[in-house]
């Protein structure tokens, strides 16, 4: 009940705001007013996900919000990586495609070519899985060309087939002669056709033939013509640093500088690094860019770090606030728990919130079918990292997503979240006013 008074309160504003101003704009201002309401396009998935859900009170609410008819972008919506669950990532076409779904922020993974120039790749050496480079004259630079798989004499695998190609290989011109592919390669490949050939039997390579690659620079221009906010990672270099005179505080400058350059307020700008030490550069060289700066979580990867265990975190949340920290962004995971055979918010979440932190997550829509519990991303809920005296498992179809965002978003508070197809977060967002 209390869902469904929310959500009567939400949308009666807004309809009246739509009947009262439409009287009041000329028709040529209404037009372009209507034109940017409408332009967002959900498509069938947040439905098909609301209707696969369990039986509920959250059902019935956001099954009640299919009946909105005009969708507007929100920030709690992030376009991670754009649109990678069907489009080639870090791709003109990818953010296009999560703009229009709705995503009120788009994400530049930042890294650097040889001429150090500044441009959207997830990782410094990841083109031999997100490009073409391998079927070009340029695979002749990369850092370890292609070596097909090898198989015993019975056909078993013996060592997975390989390549690294890195954005430090090639010059700016080099890469902007690429084409964006869907990230993914066949372990088992003896040729580079075969290499390229493993996108996921829940991705597509429908709208993978042509992506195009962007700089840094470009996907500003792009993000402001899409009218949406930006949020850029700073990606860790696969290169010795210095790089020819390169250091790590003049990459972090150079992604600010590129905004300032382009007259972007700080605003509308949310710089992220898993490197505290970068997010601590922007917060003392670049003050009003800094209290946005987004520290990235990733501590998980230390085998003495336990989330459940406050002792484990080195630094805690309040050190992390004294210094400056506005924003933590770790795994959405880190945040939940099992209480009861309910989805709770974790002891990190409530000691972040007590610490005054704001929090980002991340990722909806990166796993496959959530049938058999999802995988990494949701691994405090499917009985892989369960709390103490339980395994139960709390996720096992598609619908449990939304039940996961809701619990990510009214009972964690999360400014955001990531999706690799933003509809999903999108249709949440409108549904709750958010």
């Amino acid at each position: 009940m209390r869902r469904l008074i929310t959500l009567i309160w939400i949308m009666l504003p807004a309809m009246a705001f739509a009947s009262v101003n439409q009287q009041h704009m000329s028709s040529d201002a209404y037009y372009e007013f209507s034109k940017k309401r409408s332009a967002i396009q959900l498509g069938p998935r947040p439905y098909y996900l609301v209707d696969d859900m369990d039986a509920g009170p959250l059902k019935e609410t956001l099954q009640a919000c299919s009946k909105i008819k005009r969708f507007r972008k929100s920030d709690f919506s992030i376009g991670h990586r754009g649109a990678p669950m069907q489009f080639p990532e870090h791709t003109r076409e990818s953010y296009e495609a999560a703009a229009r779904m709705g995503a009120g922020i788009l994400e530049c993974d930042v890294t650097f070519t040889q001429d150090k120039e500044l441009v959207c790749r997830h990782s410094q050496c990841d083109l031999h899985t997100t490009t073409n480079i391998l079927e070009t004259e340029l695979a002749q630079q990369c850092s370890e060309p292609f070596k097909p798989a090898t198989f015993d004499e019975n056909g078993n695998l013996l060592e997975p087939a390989s390549a690294k190609c890195c954005t430090s290989d090639i010059s700016l011109e080099q890469f902007k002669t690429l084409k964006g592919k869907m990230d993914a390669f066949n372990p088992k490949a003896k040729t580079v056709a075969e290499y390229l050939d493993g996108t996921a039997n829940w991705r597509t390579d429908l709208y993978a033939s042509r992506g195009t690659l962007m700089t840094h620079r470009e996907s500003i221009q792009l993000f402001k013509k899409l009218r949406v906010k930006m949020t850029p990672e700073l990606k860790s270099p696969s290169v010795s640093m210095p790089f020819d005179g390169f250091s790590q505080e003049d990459y972090a400058q150079k992604l600010i500088n590129e905004y300032r350059e382009e007259g972007v307020s700080a605003r509308k700008v949310w710089p992220q690094s898993f490197n505290q030490k970068d997010v601590e550069y922007w917060i003392d060289n670049n003050p009003r860019f800094g209290r946005q700066a987004v520290f990235l979580d990733d501590r998980y990867g230390n085998p003495d770090f336990n989330h459940r265990d406050p002792k484990t975190w080195s630094p805690s949340m309040e050190e992390l606030a004294n210094r400056g920290v506005q924003i933590i962004a770790p795994p959405m995971w880190m945040l939940l728990d099992v209480e009861n055979g309910k989805v709770v918010p974790s002891l990190y979440a409530h000691a972040a919130r007590e610490a005054g932190l704001d929090i980002i997550t991340w990722t909806v829509e990166r796993s496959g079918p959530l049938t058999n519990g999802g995988g990494w991303y949701y691994q405090t809920l499917n009985g892989q990292n369960p709390p103490e005296g339980s395994s139960q498992s709390v996720i096992n179809n598609d619908g449990d997503m939304m039940t996961v965002i809701d619990v990510l978003a009214m009972e964690v508070g999360v400014l955001g979240i990531f999706s690799d197809w933003p509809a999903t977060t999108s249709y949440y967002a409108n549904c709750m006013g958010i």
